[in-house]
């Protein structure tokens, strides 16, 4: 670890290489946990199943890709397929968890996770999977920082379906509704607002948002049936730190996120990767307990 921390030291370029590719990897790890922070800011369900929709978007690109068409076109594709599978999650078995505590919404949401886990091991096997895109490497610096393209393009779409989610709840009647809603349910009701249909659809499209990411990940990266988990506990992570409804905070802590996960692989190396993102939830975790407990004695 130690000889590890020195190469770094001494050649900051390899630094750069480590944070660059990292902040690639954290834009999608910002856009899978501003859908979660959207099902938890409205519907206030935490959806321990956020990293099954990634995965389950990755195969809709390893399938696609694997009959021949483009793993870019499985991106919206990937996204209607999880919009409706989130929306009818929702009709059979999340609207039956709307407004009871977050501990129901925990288990219920575990145990879709874990069917839908089996699903893909069945379906798809357990074998490491990849969609290829086809694209190449960009080097930079002489060639001592490489960035392979398909990962600049992901980051691209990633910045670009942000900010067309934005638009949509700001604009949309839809999008206002949801807003309304997360505001306050009651009121949005005696205005008129049919809240089990803005459920609904912000669970579908929260899986919506999962399975083009999901998409991007297969092409970028890898999935396998069992590999959900650790979106769950980085996009946890990531809402946790930026608190709802904070866009900003949400993409600043995804990139902080993806940098420093790559370099922890770096120096711890790649087999304790996952272990760190799990420590330093623990670490975030106690920290935002203190910071709560601080308020509260304020308030006192």
């Amino acid at each position: 670890m130690l000889d590890n921390i020195e190469i770094l030291v001494q050649a900051p370029v390899i630094t750069l290489d480590l944070v660059l590719n990292g902040l690639l990897l954290g834009a999608i790890f910002a856009l899978a946990a501003y859908g979660m922070a959207l099902v938890w800011g409205v519907m206030n369900i935490i959806n321990i199943a956020q990293g099954e929709f990634v995965i389950l978007g990755g195969y809709v690109a390893v399938v696609m890709a694997a009959y021949g068409i483009h793993p870019l076109i499985a991106v919206p594709v990937a996204a209607l397929l999880l919009y409706a599978i989130g929306w009818a999650l929702y009709r059979t078995v999340i609207f039956r968890i709307v407004d009871r505590d977050l501990f129901t919404s925990i288990l219920a949401t575990f145990g879709i996770s874990i069917v839908l886990q089996q699903l893909m091991n069945t379906i798809f096997g357990g074998n490491v999977r990849i969609a290829d895109a086809g694209l190449g490497t960009v080097f930079l610096m002489n060639g001592m920082v490489s960035l392979a393209q398909v990962k600049l393009l992901a980051f691209a779409l990633a910045a670009v379906l942000g900010s067309t989610l934005v638009v949509f709840l700001k604009r949309s009647r839809l999008g206002q509704a949801i807003r309304a809603t997360a505001q306050h349910p009651r009121a949005a009701r005696v205005l008129g607002i049919d809240t089990d249909r803005v459920y609904a659809a912000t669970y579908g499209l929260n899986a919506a948002i999962c399975g083009a990411c999901g998409a991007l990940v297969a092409m970028a990266y890898t999935v396998h049936p069992y590999i959900g988990l650790p979106y769950t506990i980085r996009s946890f992570m990531i809402v946790v730190v930026a608190g709802l409804g904070n866009l900003a905070g949400v993409i600043a802590a995804g990139l902080g996120l993806g940098a420093a996960e790559n370099v922890a692989g770096f120096v711890f190396g790649t087999q304790y990767q996952l272990a760190f993102v799990f420590l330093l939830l623990v670490v975030v975790l106690v920290w935002r307990n203190r910071r709560l407990a601080r308020k509260r004695g304020y308030l006192k």
